[in-house]
């Protein structure tokens, strides 16, 4: 196009070039710093989930009505400090480009017009107009109808908005991770840097990638699982995020999605009005004195290991990193039955049936910690994580009738079989339990998994078992002698196998 025909840039306008990768279409272009902290906000400041919304911490309260909306991991403030520092006090300083969304107030409205036949969008919420005849290069719509969050770069605003904080009023406080003030404020007198160089920081310049909160003809779902799956791959490809946060999040891995349904929708664990929360949704391990149950990461291990004989093709097994596609939703359906049967059964073991009276720590707790407990492995994550891959291997590897199996693990469990773990007289002694450090032992979660199988008859090869019994050997042993079932001192060899279940 020639110059004279190239319109003036509005204030509403940014210039962009248009990009395409993996079907998802962007805008790139630059911003200054002062326009990316008074333009842009947080994911989770959308008011797609302003029930949950903390404004001081500006995160999400996660819990099961805000788990399949989330978009964005906890924000960690004791980062802004550094970062405005690293801003205000190194002149060689560097962010990435940041990723945004466009959102306009129309996509939280499904009744808006712009919502058609079938919950279809009618038109996108990035506005692009073309400047070339490739639609190349144009002008994004920007004006101060359109929203715009951070997806990817929410520290990097963080930074920013401190950044802007401090050079207007002289002084910055410092935060913990909830945004509480702690600790001596950052004063602006007291930073090396020129106030000539100070004054001129917020007309810097950043790159931006804009991406479309909702394309034309997608549904609002459609668009929510593209925002999520997005978010996820980027922060795959850059920080990691912990296991709990990515079961939250992601929209691809099918053990993930349906750990999350059952975690929601099952009775045993979804929320239920006067009895306290029973998954844990962030955290990988079970505190002490907590009420809750399990975690959302190690129900995710369970589905993996559970389910991993009838769909073995849900996770990639070539090369480790890559994103698994998300499965057909028949699959997903058959997964989430499969996966909820499990919990179903569990529910009627004697052990479950006396949640109802008694709190969870009473029944996970070791029989020597404060208060007493029952030392019970299927309380345990590593200990419920152990059961289904063994069950898993029962049912779908060896085919053994399900209703025999848990005919059979239901009584074993009304015998004390999973209790007292932390007693020798326990098969899970030495095995899910350290006797030396008197803690969980993650590592024996393997062979209680195939001890499981052994119980219901599935180890019917003398090899494997004269290997299972050198194993448990092993686990019990101390020095050159090994800890009996007797709780007697013994050699190795004299360590044998329980009777398997009938």
């Amino acid at each position: 196009m020639p110059a004279s025909n190239i319109p003036s840039i509005q204030p509403n306008q940014i210039l962009v070039q248009r990009t395409q990768m993996g079907g998802s279409e962007s805008y790139i272009g630059t911003v200054t710093l002062q326009w990316l902290a008074d333009r842009v906000k947080y994911a989770s400041e959308m008011s797609l989930l302003s029930e949950q919304y903390q404004p001081q911490e500006r995160n999400i309260e996660i819990d099961s009505d805000t788990i399949e909306v989330i978009q964005q991991r906890p924000l960690d403030w004791t980062r802004q400090a550094a970062l405005v520092q690293y801003l205000a006090g190194r002149t060689t300083h560097k962010f990435p480009p940041v990723l945004v969304t466009i959102d306009r107030a129309w996509i939280d409205n499904i009744h808006a017009p712009e919502w058609g036949r079938g919950g279809k969008a009618t038109e996108s919420a990035a506005i692009f107009t073309a400047l070339d005849g490739n639609e190349h290069f144009g002008l994004l719509d920007v004006g101060e109808s359109v929203r715009i969050y951070a997806l990817d770069g929410q520290h990097r605003l963080m930074g920013v908005q401190g950044l802007m904080e401090l050079l207007s009023t002289g002084e910055l406080a410092r935060y913990n991770k909830d945004r509480d003030p702690v600790g001596r404020k950052i004063n602006r007198s007291e930073l090396s840097t020129s106030d000539e160089y100070l004054e001129s920081l917020p007309q810097e310049t950043i790159g931006i990638e804009f991406i479309s909160a909702v394309v034309f003809g997608e549904t609002q779902l459609a668009a929510r699982r593209r925002i999520r799956s997005i978010f996820v791959h980027v922060n795959l490809m850059a920080v990691a995020l912990s296991k709990g946060q990515l079961a939250q999040l992601d929209e691809n891995d099918g053990f993930a999605i349906v750990a999350r349904n059952i975690a929601v929708n099952h009775p045993l664990l979804k929320d239920t009005h006067g009895r306290k929360p029973r998954v844990n949704w962030d955290s990988a391990t079970v505190a002490t004195k907590t009420t809750v149950l399990t975690t959302l990461q190690a129900l995710q291990d369970m589905a993996a290991k559970y389910l991993q004989y009838q769909f073995p093709n849900w996770k990639p097994k070539a090369q480790k990193g890559l994103v698994p596609l998300r499965p057909e939703s028949a699959e997903l359906e058959s997964g989430i039955a499969a996966f909820s049967a499990l919990f179903d059964r569990i529910s009627q073991f004697t052990s479950f049936g006396r949640l109802k009276g008694e709190n969870t720590p009473q029944l996970r707790r070791f029989s020597f910690e404060p208060g007493g407990g029952e030392g019970h492995i299927l309380f345990r994550p590593v200990g419920q994580v152990a059961f289904a891959q063994g069950v898993g291997m029962a049912v779908f590897k060896k085919q053994m009738a399900e209703t025999e199996v848990f005919r059979k693990l239901d009584r074993y469990d009304a015998d004390g079989g999973f209790s007292q773990i932390n007693t020798p007289q326990s098969l899970w002694y030495g095995i899910l339990y350290d006797p030396n450090k008197q803690r969980i032992l993650v590592s024996g979660r393997d062979l209680a998994a195939k001890l499981i199988v052994y119980l219901l008859g599935g180890v019917d090869n003398d090899f494997d078992r004269a290997e299972l019994r050198r194993q448990v050997a092993e686990a019990r042993s101390i020095g050159e002698y090994a800890m009996s079932f007797e709780g007697k001192l013994v050699t190795p060899k004299e360590v044998g196998l329980p009777p398997v279940l009938k």
